[in-house]
């Protein structure tokens, strides 16, 4: 399977573009609608729309403007944030969203065996979010009774019918540091299906150092939307030429 690098962006409540620091503190990226549309120009593998309030407001996808959303993206879309039914899926996925991400939802077995039995598994994306480094990650604890060793989690959700598992550290999600390796080949060497890499990536060298380590996709919003020391946004991607590169330097 050819290795992927995913822009991963994030939407308020207010329908601003943000970034995040160790899931806290946020800055202020851009208008959704014009950055999809400059990723369109750079023909991106796919991306990645989270909703980081949706959730945690108890409120559903909001369908409007995901409809308006999806009719300016013009390559593979996935969608996460507030989805707790398959049908809320099945009408993400009548304007175009091709896959469900799923956070609180991915402790949720028996809604995750009926979004696999209704769209199938390559539609359905669990985000397996860790605190702590490599060993000693554990899960963040969103029922009482899910494992806390993220290779256990992921492990079970493959089980349950989830095709691909976006793995996120919240210890570096918008440092620029890198992935956490160990942990990323630990998780990828256990699992048969996709492991995404998400949270510390800030260069293009960081990316093919977290597909080197295992994982079929390379995430970051940082990569994507940041240059320099300053953070100044700047929206930019792999051309071509360097994408065949970082992807022979994946597999050396």
């Amino acid at each position: 399977m050819r290795k992927r690098l995913i822009p991963v962006l994030l939407v308020d409540e207010k329908h601003r573009l943000v970034k995040t620091v160790e899931f806290g503190a946020r800055t202020y990226v851009g208008d959704p609608f014009n950055v999809v549309r400059l990723f369109n120009e750079k023909e991106v593998d796919e991306i990645c729309i989270l909703d980081i309030d949706a959730s945690k407001n108890h409120r559903g996808p909001d369908l409007g403007f995901l409809r308006e959303l999806a009719t300016e993206c013009f390559m593979p879309l996935a969608y996460g944030g507030g989805i707790t039914k398959p049908r809320e899926c099945e009408e993400l996925n009548r304007f175009g969203v091709e896959k469900f991400v799923l956070g609180t939802g991915a402790h949720d077995a028996q809604l995750l065996k009926a979004i696999a039995a209704d769209m199938g598994s390559q539609a359905l994306v669990a985000c397996v979010d860790v605190k702590g480094r490599g060993s000693a990650a554990k899960c963040i604890q969103k029922d009482a009774d899910g494992p806390q060793d993220p290779v256990e989690f992921c492990l079970r959700l493959q089980d349950l019918g989830v095709g691909e598992v976006i793995l996120q550290s919240a210890t570096l999600d918008g440092e620029r540091s890198g992935y956490d390796l160990e942990l990323i080949k630990s998780v990828a060497s256990k699992l048969t299906i996709p492991v995404i890499a998400l949270g510390g990536a800030g260069t293009y060298d960081h990316l093919t150092e977290g597909l080197r380590a295992g994982a079929s996709a390379a995430a970051s919003g940082s990569t994507f939307t940041f240059v320099g020391r300053l953070r100044a946004v700047l929206v930019n991607y792999p051309d071509p030429e360097m994408l065949g590169g970082m992807e022979r330097d994946a597999h050396a």
